[in-house]
């Protein structure tokens, strides 16, 4: 029997989450980003909940973009590419039936799979590094919208991966455990930790003292602590690694210079050299293919 795409990205995602090397995911905000990202032969492709709030909408990441948003996006990205898509829902933009919702809403449109935090709502940027008073969904609470969520599936292919806040919002590495522990036995298919301590100690305070190590997938979104390859961090627990936002921070810093020397030079010639070319975005979006499909039917 024909297996169709959404299965197929899913069966993929899965085989990554179990491979034996580390399973790497980029950041896309849009379509074309999605599309360069299979181009470069990363392995899947995450959906930016900060690009999406960023690049579509100029809103600051503080759950101001709604699911049906995200969703849309997310719909768009995972058309441009043959990769598995993992979108990244916040805290699932709600209470209990919101998380639900989302996880069916996504299932249904034929995206891989969701990663919804434990952050309360409205969320912060974990990156954000400014004063913010930060809190976190009590532990039961966020598994019991982990179970339901898991429960609404209508495959059993549909990742969904629970992220955990407790070292972001200094709660500790105890705490983190905790909730790693009891996000798995709610159902998650995966645990993402994250920290703001660049020298990793956290983390591996985390990954010396978490029972679930080794059995269940661990996601790391490495921003905060760059400096290691995703093999070094395989080689930690690590089996997922999320470059989460560098597509989208490399075209604003490239549209902020192109048009700081436009503004200055008051011509198009003096960017020319360093932007693309009009037929190099042809070729992307596969112009001449389109035209001769349209003229000669075949």
């Amino acid at each position: 029997m024909a297996v169709n795409r959404a299965e197929r990205k899913r069966a993929a995602m899965r085989a990554g989450l179990a491979a034996e090397g580390p399973y790497v995911a980029v950041g896309a905000h849009d379509a074309m980003s999605s599309q360069l990202i299979e181009a470069y032969g990363f392995d899947a492709v995450w959906v930016s909940g900060f690009g999406i709030a960023t690049m579509t909408h100029a809103l600051p990441d503080l759950n101001l973009t709604t699911m049906t948003e995200t969703l849309a996006a997310s719909v768009r990205i995972d058309g441009a590419t043959d990769l598995p898509v993992l979108a990244d829902c916040d805290n699932g933009f709600g209470g209990l039936t919101n998380v639900v919702r989302t996880v069916v809403e996504f299932e249904r449109a034929g995206i891989a799979g969701v990663c919804i935090e434990d952050n309360l709502f409205p969320k912060r940027n974990s990156l954000y590094t400014g004063e913010s008073k930060r809190e976190l969904i009590p532990t039961e609470e966020q598994a019991r919208r982990i179970r339901a969520g898991k429960n609404a599936q209508e495959t059993d292919s549909f990742v969904l991966v629970a992220r955990v806040e407790a070292l972001i919002a200094g709660h500790g590495v105890e705490a983190a455990c905790e909730r790693a522990d009891a996000y798995v036995e709610a159902g998650a298919d995966a645990i993402l930790i994250h920290s703001k301590d660049k020298s990793l100690q956290e983390i591996e305070g985390f990954l010396a003292g978490w029972d679930g190590l080794g059995r269940t997938p661990l996601v790391a979104v490495p921003t905060l602590f760059p400096d290691y390859t995703d093999h070094e961090l395989y080689q930690k627990g690590f089996q997922m690694v999320i470059l989460a936002n560098h597509p989208m921070r490399a075209a604003v810093q490239a549209m902020e210079q192109t048009l700081d020397v436009l503004r200055s030079e008051r011509k198009a010639a003096a960017v020319d050299p360093h932007i693309a070319s009009v037929d190099h975005v042809f070729e992307l979006v596969k112009t001449k293919e389109t035209i001769a499909l349209e003229e000669t039917g075949g």
